[in-house]
């Protein structure tokens, strides 16, 4: 019997809740382990493409009706007849991977506790964000933290912790990618320590508290006047691939996908942008010069700096040098 065939043959009874790729592996871990999901709550569809015209299911919506489970998608957590639908599937556990925040009534229904999967080494990195920021703030070690939910957002105590290396030119996207996988293992290791009742639970430092806010448009501008080079580069990568950080060109926002440190930190010392108008674009930071390597300008696509300058005139917005 393969490990498909064998699903819902352990008793413990398990809702699972989530909606993006991220949370996919996590439930398709537990559910070729043979766990009884009884449930899947995810978000609402939307409607998104161009014109938004086109349903979008969640990743987590697309694979849990794959495999015959049911699935909710509730737009208000507090409503009696979600609470009701909820209690009556009698679930000992409730497991969160990257889903919206749960009222009490909600995350302390089932008997065994809700347990979330948050991807950052709390208390480090509280927040919506942790990968980004962790990338950000060039950190060298991150991680993943199984953890009992109570009030607070991400104050529980903690169940189980796994750390990995980021590397010094991972993008977010990139270490969003490899920790998915960790994130999963660490998941059925949790959910096995639950059932056999070896779960010993720690509560956080809270002197070790670090934060990790929401990306919106004001802390994501690309500060560089006031950055060292790897402060900028960290910052470029951190927001890559989304929302990806930018800068004002004139009237227009420039954003940044790729950029790498520059040996023009002896050129211009009084410009803070300079190019030679055909091949590149470079910003002065406090301790040098970043050379942009792709962008996506307001109101075009991604691309490549030289194929931007081959059809704009940047010479309006920054020092003209030969390199």
């Amino acid at each position: 019997m393969n490990l498909e065939e064998n699903n819902n043959s352990k008793k413990l009874r398990i809702i699972f809740m989530g909606t993006p790729e991220f949370a996919v592996r996590s439930l398709d871990i537990l559910y070729k382990a043979g766990y009884n999901i009884v449930a899947v709550i995810t978000s609402p569809d939307r409607m998104g493409g161009r014109g938004r015209k086109t349903l979008i299911e969640s990743d987590v919506k697309r694979y849990a009706v794959g495999k015959g489970l049911t699935v909710l998608q509730p737009k208000n957590l507090k409503k009696p007849e979600f609470i009701e639908q909820l209690r009556s599937f009698n679930a000992d556990l409730q497991i969160v991977v990257a889903f919206r925040m749960l009222p009490e009534v909600v995350w302390n229904m089932p008997p065994l506790g809700t347990y979330n999967l948050h991807g950052s080494l709390l208390p480090k990195y509280r927040g919506a964000a942790p990968i980004h920021w962790a990338v950000i703030n060039g950190e060298e070690i991150t991680g993943v933290t199984s953890f009992k939910l109570k009030h607070e957002i991400d104050t529980g105590s903690i169940l189980m912790q796994r750390t990995m290396r980021i590397g010094p030119d991972e993008t977010t996207g990139e270490v969003h990618d490899r920790m998915k996988f960790l994130a999963a293992q660490l998941v059925l290791e949790s959910v096995q320590k639950i059932e056999n009742g070896t779960a010993e639970l720690q509560s956080q430092d809270d002197s070790q508290v670090t934060h990790a806010p929401k990306l919106r448009l004001e802390n994501t501008r690309l500060d560089y006047q006031n950055m060292s080079v790897s402060q900028a580069l960290n910052f470029i990568r951190g927001l890559n691939p989304y929302p990806l950080c930018w800068f004002m060109l004139g009237d227009k926002m420039m954003k940044v996908i790729r950029a790498e440190s520059s040996n023009a930190t002896f050129i211009a010392e009084d410009a803070d942008i300079i190019s030679d108008n055909k091949s590149f674009i470079s910003l002065k930071c406090k301790d040098g010069y970043i050379r942009l390597s792709e962008i996506k300008y307001e109101g075009k696509s991604k691309m490549e700096v030289g194929q931007f300058l081959n059809g704009f005139d940047i010479a309006p917005f920054a020092k003209l040098v030969s390199l």
